[in-house]
């Protein structure tokens, strides 16, 4: 699907009888930490391990999500959207290339963008030399896996780079989250109640971004 501005406004809804679920997605801590100046350096390190594993051929890696945002706290775990020519078609030799790197593959959505999911627990930090005192672990990381001109990493990009350049609307998204976070485990609830408690928010903000980006009238 094309990235129209039709297509990037109105964005398509998950069908959930239609998820392939493969496997259960690896346990993550379900907090909000304050932002750490590391996640912009782990992402490189992320993205140097995805081009080695995949023989540099995806077409883009690009850090998404609330780690991307400098001074927005966050769950510890990167959002990466990895772009793949043709995601179902090009399916096994990603999948297989990432699943020996670590990853989980966990879902494909082919009626949702041709999405698919992976997700890999932390992993040591590598150091160029031995240390009495070892790096902290790389963070978590979330994998999608998207096709070229997908209005759905536009979206990621579009909402990162807003973040980034206002910062009234990331102190309220934090703050946002924030609360979210509280109620969803003071309830004992699922990371899918803490999401569906910054919807708002986030469609907001978007609404936003689009009509600055002009794919909405003002």
């Amino acid at each position: 699907m094309p990235a129209t501005a039709a297509n990037i406004t109105k964005p398509l809804d998950p069908i959930p009888s239609e998820v392939e679920r493969l496997a259960p997605r690896p346990y993550q801590p379900m907090a909000i930490v304050e932002a750490k100046p590391s996640w912009a350096s782990d992402f490189e390190l992320v993205a140097q391990q995805l081009r080695t594993a995949l023989d540099n051929r995806m077409l883009a890696i690009e850090h998404v999500g609330s780690t991307s945002v400098p001074g927005l706290a966050a769950k510890d775990v990167l959002d990466v959207d990895l772009i793949v020519a043709d995601p179902g078609a090009d399916e096994a030799w990603y999948a297989g290339a990432l699943e020996a790197a670590g990853f989980v593959f966990v879902l494909r959505e082919p009626a949702w963008y041709e999405h698919r999911f992976f997700c890999r627990a932390p992993l040591p930090s590598p150091s160029p030399s031995p240390s009495p005192s070892p790096s902290p672990p790389l963070p978590s990381v979330n994998l999608h896996v998207f096709g070229p001109d997908c209005p759905e990493h536009v979206r990621h990009c579009l909402f990162r780079d807003h973040l980034r350049a206002h910062a009234e609307d990331r102190e309220r998204y934090q703050a946002v989250k924030r609360e979210a976070m509280r109620a969803t485990s003071e309830g004992g609830e699922t990371m899918g109640a803490y999401t569906a408690r910054k919807d708002a928010i986030v469609r907001e903000i978007l609404d936003r971004t689009f009509r600055e980006n002009g794919l909405l009238s003002p």
